[in-house]
């Protein structure tokens, strides 16, 4: 097996009391498209910011390439492209002119600046519109744009934050396809989305963040597996939803119970037979039902029993 080409080991980073990233773990292979999620305040910003040397972790160890990002981030730099969520362009400038703005302060020059640059812009499928100002570029032409930005220098491994945000559908699946056929060219990506369909369609492995922890990683196939026929979310009265934990998990139909803020989260083998059990439970200890929701299993659910929250909230 490869080294992998990102290797993050018991990353922290604190802003006064409160601890943004608690001893993050994990590693991306290379020619992988590695996904980070995690609610709004998970910690995924911070960390992406460290990953890509604009901010010092407080402790741990991030490596590019075998290369400590913290002692040597100038050797680290040319080997990573990073495509914000905000768009990252001069609107009164051509695309061309913009792509060689970048790679210039990449260092490059002369025919190979003028090679990537018409490479790049033939990636994303705006060669024909290459001498047009940015200003008179559609949302999703600018995150195309923006895409190519990040490319223009050649690295071998790309930051994705949010780049479909804000634009139509037909952008969307353009930049998701161009996502693919890069990966499928050798480059590695790192990938961050509230857009849970697209995290499914695109990522390898996926790494599930909250508080800036680490809570699950895996293949969404394998993580979604884990639920079983679904998940059942339910509402019960207050100190119900620990009361019924411990006794649920002797429930055959039952998978992995989680009470968390007055909900209790259940995977089920059997959806039929699970809702038969925990109705019988919920009965012998008098506890009534405040809301029953049933979740056919997906990246989304397994999310939501994870952290009790959705992604886009």
């Amino acid at each position: 097996m490869d080294a992998p080409i990102l290797r993050v080991e018991d990353l922290v980073k604190s802003f006064g009391s409160r601890r943004a990233v608690d001893g993050l773990s994990f590693a991306v292979a290379p020619k992988e498209i590695f996904g980070l999620l995690g609610p709004n305040g998970a910690g995924k910003s911070t960390t992406i910011g460290m990953l890509v040397t604009l901010a010092r972790p407080d402790g741990g160890r991030i490596e590019i390439a075998g290369i400590d990002v913290v002692r040597e981030p100038e050797r680290v730099r040319p080997l990573i492209g990073y495509v914000p969520q905000e768009l990252a362009l001069y609107p009164a400038l051509s695309a061309r002119d913009n792509l060689a703005f970048f790679g210039r302060i990449y260092g490059l020059g002369g025919r190979k600046l003028a090679e990537r640059v018409e490479a790049v812009l033939e990636v994303v499928g705006l060669r024909e519109r290459g001498g047009d100002l940015v200003r008179t570029f559609s949302g999703g032409m600018m995150r195309r744009l923006n895409l190519a930005a990040g490319l223009v220098h050649g690295p071998k491994l790309l930051f994705l934050d949010e780049p479909t945000v804000g634009v139509d559908p037909q952008s969307r699946n353009s930049i998701l396809e161009h996502v693919l056929r890069l990966r499928d060219e050798g480059l590695t990506i790192l990938y961050t989305s509230h857009y849970m369909e697209e995290v499914q369609r695109l990522c390898d492995r996926v790494a599930i963040v909250d508080e800036g922890r680490l809570l699950a990683l895996d293949s969404p196939k394998a993580l979604i597996a884990e639920l079983g026929e679904g998940l059942l979310v339910i509402g019960l009265p207050e100190g119900g939803a620990e009361a019924l934990t411990a006794c649920a998990t002797t429930v055959n139909a039952l998978g992995k119970v989680t009470a968390r803020d007055g909900l209790l989260y259940v995977e089920a083998r059997n959806v039929n037979k699970a809702l038969l059990e925990l109705l019988d439970l919920c009965s012998v200890r008098e506890l009534g039902l405040g809301s029953l929701q049933v979740l056919e299993p997906s990246l989304e659910s397994v999310f939501l029993r994870l952290t009790g929250k959705r992604l886009r909230d």
